[in-house]
Protein backbone atom coordinates (compact mmCIF):
# COMPACT_ATOMS: atom_id res chain seq x y z
CA UNK A 1 0.00 0.00 0.00
CA UNK A 2 1.55 3.40 -0.76
CA UNK A 3 2.01 6.29 1.34
CA UNK A 4 -1.04 8.14 -0.13
CA UNK A 5 -3.01 4.89 0.00
CA UNK A 6 -2.34 4.29 3.90
CA UNK A 7 -3.47 8.14 3.96
CA UNK A 8 -6.33 8.01 2.63
CA UNK A 9 -7.86 5.26 3.97
CA UNK A 10 -6.61 6.80 7.82
CA UNK A 11 -8.48 9.97 7.02
CA UNK A 12 -11.14 8.35 5.82
CA UNK A 13 -11.59 6.21 8.80
CA UNK A 14 -10.88 9.52 11.01
CA UNK A 15 -13.88 11.44 9.74
CA UNK A 16 -16.01 8.28 10.39
CA UNK A 17 -15.11 8.20 13.90
CA UNK A 18 -17.15 10.72 16.10
CA UNK A 19 -14.58 12.78 17.90
CA UNK A 20 -14.91 15.46 20.17
CA UNK A 21 -13.36 18.74 18.50
CA UNK A 22 -14.56 21.28 20.80
CA UNK A 23 -15.20 24.98 19.92
CA UNK A 24 -11.82 26.33 21.10
CA UNK A 25 -10.26 23.53 19.01
CA UNK A 26 -11.23 25.04 15.59
CA UNK A 27 -12.96 28.29 16.27
CA UNK A 28 -11.55 31.50 17.79
CA UNK A 29 -13.62 31.97 20.82
CA UNK A 30 -13.42 35.82 19.70
CA UNK A 31 -15.80 35.05 16.88
CA UNK A 32 -19.08 36.31 17.00
CA UNK A 33 -22.32 34.87 15.29
CA UNK A 34 -23.01 36.22 12.05
CA UNK A 35 -19.20 36.78 11.51
CA UNK A 36 -18.68 36.61 8.11
CA UNK A 37 -15.59 34.21 7.41
CA UNK A 38 -13.67 34.16 3.90
CA UNK A 39 -13.11 30.84 2.46
CA UNK A 40 -9.30 30.27 2.78
CA UNK A 41 -7.14 26.67 2.26
CA UNK A 42 -3.80 25.24 2.79
CA UNK A 43 -1.87 22.45 1.52
CA UNK A 44 -0.19 19.66 4.30
CA UNK A 45 1.87 18.54 1.82
CA UNK A 46 3.35 15.59 3.38
CA UNK A 47 6.98 13.99 1.49
CA UNK A 48 6.65 10.54 -0.05
CA UNK A 49 9.35 9.09 1.29
CA UNK A 50 10.17 5.87 4.27
CA UNK A 51 9.84 8.61 6.96
CA UNK A 52 7.54 11.15 5.78
CA UNK A 53 7.92 14.86 6.19
CA UNK A 54 5.67 17.56 6.44
CA UNK A 55 6.45 20.93 4.45
CA UNK A 56 5.68 24.23 6.44
CA UNK A 57 6.83 28.36 5.68
CA UNK A 58 7.89 30.67 7.53
CA UNK A 59 6.54 33.31 6.59
CA UNK A 60 8.15 36.59 5.72
CA UNK A 61 9.13 38.80 8.52
CA UNK A 62 8.14 41.76 6.33
CA UNK A 63 4.54 41.03 6.16
CA UNK A 64 1.75 42.93 8.08
CA UNK A 65 -0.13 40.01 9.76
CA UNK A 66 1.69 37.25 11.80
CA UNK A 67 5.24 37.85 10.58
CA UNK A 68 7.78 35.44 11.20
CA UNK A 69 5.42 32.76 11.71
CA UNK A 70 5.76 29.05 10.74
CA UNK A 71 2.18 28.15 8.91
CA UNK A 72 1.53 25.71 5.66
CA UNK A 73 1.31 27.02 2.49
CA UNK A 74 -1.79 28.26 1.48
CA UNK A 75 -4.23 31.54 1.56
CA UNK A 76 -7.28 33.22 0.45
CA UNK A 77 -9.41 31.19 -1.71
CA UNK A 78 -9.80 33.30 -4.76
CA UNK A 79 -13.09 33.32 -7.08
CA UNK A 80 -11.20 31.78 -9.77
CA UNK A 81 -10.30 28.93 -8.01
CA UNK A 82 -12.62 26.09 -8.80
CA UNK A 83 -12.83 24.84 -4.84
CA UNK A 84 -10.33 25.30 -1.84
CA UNK A 85 -8.16 22.61 -3.51
CA UNK A 86 -7.34 24.49 -6.11
CA UNK A 87 -6.71 27.21 -3.71
CA UNK A 88 -4.67 25.32 -2.01
CA UNK A 89 -2.52 24.24 -4.74
CA UNK A 90 -2.46 27.22 -6.02
CA UNK A 91 -0.97 28.99 -3.20
CA UNK A 92 1.19 27.10 -2.37
CA UNK A 93 2.81 26.92 -6.22
CA UNK A 94 2.71 30.60 -5.54
CA UNK A 95 4.67 30.81 -1.94
CA UNK A 96 7.21 27.85 -2.52
CA UNK A 97 6.71 26.78 -6.26
CA UNK A 98 5.30 23.37 -5.63
CA UNK A 99 3.62 21.68 -9.39
CA UNK A 100 -0.03 21.33 -8.30
CA UNK A 101 0.54 18.29 -10.87
CA UNK A 102 2.71 16.48 -8.68
CA UNK A 103 0.46 16.78 -5.85
CA UNK A 104 -1.81 13.48 -5.01
CA UNK A 105 -4.49 15.05 -3.45
CA UNK A 106 -5.81 12.48 -0.17
CA UNK A 107 -8.71 14.64 1.04
CA UNK A 108 -9.79 17.89 3.39
CA UNK A 109 -9.70 17.20 7.28
CA UNK A 110 -10.99 19.61 9.81
CA UNK A 111 -12.07 23.21 9.39
CA UNK A 112 -10.37 25.73 11.45
CA UNK A 113 -12.28 29.61 11.81
CA UNK A 114 -9.83 32.35 12.86
CA UNK A 115 -10.44 35.69 14.45
CA UNK A 116 -9.01 36.98 11.48
CA UNK A 117 -11.72 36.12 9.01
CA UNK A 118 -10.93 33.03 7.70
CA UNK A 119 -12.77 29.66 7.53
CA UNK A 120 -9.47 27.44 6.52
CA UNK A 121 -10.07 24.46 4.69
CA UNK A 122 -6.82 21.83 5.47
CA UNK A 123 -6.52 19.96 2.01
CA UNK A 124 -3.90 17.18 2.22
CA UNK A 125 -1.85 16.11 0.03
CA UNK A 126 1.19 14.00 -1.30
CA UNK A 127 4.32 14.89 -2.89
CA UNK A 128 7.29 13.53 -3.94
CA UNK A 129 10.76 13.82 -2.09
CA UNK A 130 13.40 16.66 -2.35
CA UNK A 131 10.79 18.86 -4.54
CA UNK A 132 13.27 22.02 -5.89
CA UNK A 133 11.25 24.27 -3.72
CA UNK A 134 11.79 28.21 -3.63
CA UNK A 135 10.29 30.67 -1.78
CA UNK A 136 8.58 33.43 -2.95
CA UNK A 137 10.52 36.54 -1.46
CA UNK A 138 7.30 38.88 -0.54
CA UNK A 139 5.64 36.61 1.43
CA UNK A 140 8.21 33.81 2.40
CA UNK A 141 11.54 33.93 4.09
CA UNK A 142 12.11 30.25 4.20
CA UNK A 143 10.74 26.52 4.04
CA UNK A 144 11.27 23.22 6.25
CA UNK A 145 10.20 19.73 6.26
CA UNK A 146 9.62 18.77 9.74
CA UNK A 147 8.81 14.93 10.34
CA UNK A 148 5.39 14.01 9.93
CA UNK A 149 5.34 11.35 13.19
CA UNK A 150 7.00 14.11 15.08
CA UNK A 151 4.40 17.00 13.83
CA UNK A 152 1.91 14.12 14.64
CA UNK A 153 2.63 12.81 18.22
CA UNK A 154 0.84 14.33 20.76
CA UNK A 155 3.72 14.16 23.41
CA UNK A 156 5.32 16.73 21.06
CA UNK A 157 2.00 19.08 21.99
CA UNK A 158 1.56 21.61 24.79
CA UNK A 159 -1.68 23.37 25.39
CA UNK A 160 -1.45 26.31 26.23
CA UNK A 161 -3.78 29.86 27.15
CA UNK A 162 -3.59 33.28 27.19
CA UNK A 163 -5.83 36.34 28.08
CA UNK A 164 -6.05 38.46 25.66
CA UNK A 165 -8.85 41.38 24.71
CA UNK A 166 -11.05 39.52 27.64
CA UNK A 167 -10.93 36.27 26.62
CA UNK A 168 -9.22 33.43 27.73
CA UNK A 169 -7.65 31.56 24.84
CA UNK A 170 -6.61 28.28 24.35
CA UNK A 171 -3.99 27.55 21.38
CA UNK A 172 -1.23 24.19 21.22
CA UNK A 173 2.53 24.70 20.77
CA UNK A 174 4.77 22.53 19.14
CA UNK A 175 9.03 22.82 19.44
CA UNK A 176 10.96 21.29 17.11
CA UNK A 177 14.44 22.24 16.94
CA UNK A 178 14.90 26.11 16.80
CA UNK A 179 11.52 26.80 15.55
CA UNK A 180 8.13 26.94 17.58
CA UNK A 181 4.99 26.17 15.73
CA UNK A 182 1.78 27.25 17.41
CA UNK A 183 -1.73 29.05 16.54
CA UNK A 184 -3.80 27.86 13.75
CA UNK A 185 -0.81 25.56 12.53
CA UNK A 186 -0.42 23.83 15.60
CA UNK A 187 -4.11 23.80 15.73
CA UNK A 188 -4.58 22.09 12.51
CA UNK A 189 -1.95 19.67 13.16
CA UNK A 190 -4.08 18.54 16.76
CA UNK A 191 -7.19 18.02 15.05
CA UNK A 192 -5.29 15.96 12.05
CA UNK A 193 -3.79 13.66 14.67
CA UNK A 194 -6.89 13.00 15.95
CA UNK A 195 -8.18 11.75 12.72
CA UNK A 196 -5.08 10.13 11.71
CA UNK A 197 -5.95 8.17 14.84
CA UNK A 198 -2.75 9.37 16.39
CA UNK A 199 -4.63 11.05 19.29
CA UNK A 200 -8.10 10.01 20.15
CA UNK A 201 -8.87 12.44 22.86
CA UNK A 202 -8.15 16.45 23.06
CA UNK A 203 -4.87 16.67 25.45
Amino acid sequence: MTLAEQLRAALRQGHERELDLTSPETRDPRIEDGMVLAPAAVLVAITDRPDPGLILTQRSARLRKHPGQIAFPGGRVDEGDADEVAGALREAQEEIGIPPHLVEIIGTSDRYHTFTGFDIVPVLGVIPPDLPLLPQESEVDSWFELPLSYALNPANRIRKSIEFEGFKRYYYEIMWQDRRIWGVTAGILANLSRRLGHDPSPA
